[in-house]
């Protein structure tokens, strides 16, 4: 459930509601829910994640239940066209999570669970690297499948997280979350994409400058052209051609208003 004194901090691109908080905002809510024990889904929208939700009734619907965080240019142009500003911060789950886990500074037990087989392992180390003071596992890979999501359940139910961090993929991770994990099996639970690759050194990041330059998805597509060409170089045009023509839909209604 979204907190909901967050209800007026946030903006609408494709009728789904993003959370327009700063860094230090965010931590805070997920550190208020920790403490109070109070679940909350966390996700991170990007332009891919509206174009999937578009046409996804399934993953529109659970995104319903989380606590959407701006991730990327592509949100803060259509945050711009729609309603005129850019969100407070990007706050993109690659960087945020492990600066908020850092942020923590109350023990926490931190479970991972997707990505490929030894990755969630690899990144625990790394978290455990910037958060010491957690006990941060790896639970499972992202192949349990159907057959095995029951054990990964009861894993989950056994370690008892505050927080569980799930890398299944847009829209899987999402879906999991809404329809799998129930308060038995954590506290916070946080959608993060391709998180575990980048912590465990399986993908590359793009180096400082050009993150500062919001252009990471440019260096994304240049390592992998073939999985990412439609995301990138059909999607970000597509992106962009409905939200104008949602700014043209809504200036229409207020002219006949």
């Amino acid at each position: 459930m979204k907190s909901a004194t967050l209800r007026g901090n946030q903006m609408e691109i494709a009728n789904i509601a993003i959370a327009d908080l700063s860094g230090v905002e965010a931590i805070s809510c997920v550190a208020a829910a920790v403490e109070s024990r109070q679940r909350l889904n966390v996700g991170f929208i990007n332009a891919h994640c509206v174009n999937v939700a578009r046409r996804d009734a399934g993953y529109r619907e659970a995104l319903g239940e989380f606590l959407l965080l701006p991730d990327g240019i592509g949100v803060d142009v259509g945050a711009r066209i729609l309603h005129g500003r850019r969100f407070a911060e990007n706050l993109n789950g690659t960087d945020f999570v492990p600066r908020l886990l850092a942020a923590l500074t109350k023990p926490c037990r931190i479970a991972l669970v997707g990505a490929a087989p030894g990755v969630a392992e690899r990144a625990a180390a790394g978290l455990s690297a910037v958060a010491r003071q957690h006990e941060i596992v790896a639970v499972a890979d992202g192949y349990f499948g159907e057959a095995g999501r029951g054990e990964v359940l009861d894993k989950l139910a056994a370690f008892r997280p505050d927080i569980v961090l799930v890398a299944l993929g847009v829209p899987a991770q999402e879906l999991f979350i809404a329809r799998h994990l129930s308060e038995g099996h954590g506290t916070v639970f946080v959608a993060v994409g391709a998180l575990f690759d980048f912590l465990a050194g399986s993908v590359v990041r793009a180096p400082r400058p050009v993150r500062k330059l919001r252009l990471e998805w440019v260096w994304r597509l240049m390592l992998e052209p073939k999985r990412l060409f439609r995301r990138y170089v059909v999607g970000n045009p597509v992106f962009l051609k409905d939200v104008v023509l949602d700014r043209l839909r809504g200036a229409r209604r207020n002219t006949k208003t």
